[in-house]
């Protein structure tokens, strides 16, 4: 199957060696003409947008998605217009009710749409999910998310600790426990000695209350100026017979008396969004990180920042979930 590229920028160039060491590259859409001498392919055709590409007669099967934030949907829509399959970065948009009308739109018009989520697909992340779903600790109690790093990047937007990093956490928080958010007290922060940008935030703390009374303690900060945590950040989920750790990259298990670390993660198969949404179109089925079913992961970032405005219990209210139709995939 082939693609559009659409975006050259720091995650953009990592997308362009993927898909063209694979096969899968047709073409290159970036606004930023002076960006076309990155390529190395010069066989490779280059647009300034996705409408002029698609004019020109280029016919992919599905469009890769990679531009800054505030262009996904006027680039999802594009697509949309002729029915091509999207693999969009996240967010699905800074802008949550645009979120909910671009995905609205998707599923009225059953064009397969997902989001690029690649923390579910860390080994340890897939191990630690076979290990809940095992019972090794008994039923799921009280979980503790810390994730501490310093990330003053350069963006063409302002940088906030939820939107760049959290939405990954709180999308992990889903897959992990297989519950929803219900409600989230929070604070949102610049921390003396933070760099100064308007519109960045750059430290959070929440309390999620998830489905079946789990408590959620969250703490993140991208301005710490000490030791840092792996991106996923590091995990403690109590249980009623147990706890399992996720302290950078590694598992430690608590069960009873027993004790057990693991450090290595062969025994897990690979995998990663890209392969999985090729496997979604040729099966005919909704991607695991559908934006159908991501749209509950930017709920919780939408309404903790609600929350943080308020200074008050937000309840999560969640966008219906039914099943997506795929049209002629």
């Amino acid at each position: 199957m082939k693609a559009i590229l659409a975006g050259l920028g720091e995650a953009g160039l990592g997308w362009y060696e993927r898909l063209r060491s694979m096969g899968h590259l047709l073409a290159v859409v970036e606004k930023n003409p002076a960006r076309k001498e990155m390529l190395r392919d010069a066989a490779i055709p280059f647009y300034t947008s996705l409408e002029e590409a698609l004019e020109e007669g280029i016919r992919p099967d599905f469009v890769v998605n990679v531009t800054s934030p505030a262009a996904h949907t006027s680039v999802n829509n594009a697509a949309f217009d002729r029915g091509l399959p999207v693999l969009c970065e996240k967010p699905i948009s800074f802008d949550y009710a645009e979120s909910l009308a671009i995905v609205a739109r998707a599923k009225r018009e059953g064009i397969p749409f997902m989001i690029a989520e690649n923390y579910r697909h860390f080994p340890y992340i897939r191990k630690l999910k076979a290990l809940l779903d095992s019972g090794v600790i008994g039923e799921l109690s009280a979980v503790e998310i810390a994730f501490r790093r310093y990330h003053r990047v350069k963006r063409d937007y302002a940088v906030s600790v939820l939107d760049d990093i959290g939405v990954h956490h709180f999308d992990l928080l889903r897959y992990l426990t297989g519950r929803e958010g219900i409600a989230v007290q929070a604070g949102m922060f610049n921390p003396s000695g933070g760099w100064q940008e308007e519109g960045a935030v750059l430290q959070t703390m929440a309390i999620i209350e998830l489905e079946g009374s789990i408590q959620v303690h969250y703490s993140a900060t991208i301005a710490s100026r000490g030791p840092m945590t792996p991106w996923c950040g590091d995990w403690r989920i109590e249980g009623t017979t147990g706890a399992l750790l996720l302290e950078g990259g590694a598992i430690h298990i608590y069960s009873g008396d027993v004790y057990k670390a693991i450090t290595e993660f062969n025994d897990m198969p690979q995998s990663d969004a890209l392969t999985e949404f090729l496997a979604s179109l040729a099966e005919g089925r909704e991607a695991e990180t559908s934006a159908n079913d991501y749209l509950r992961t930017q709920a919780i970032v939408h309404y903790t920042i609600m929350a943080a405005k308020s200074g008050m219990r937000t309840t999560i209210e969640l966008p219906a979930k039914e099943g997506m139709r795929h049209a002629g995939i």
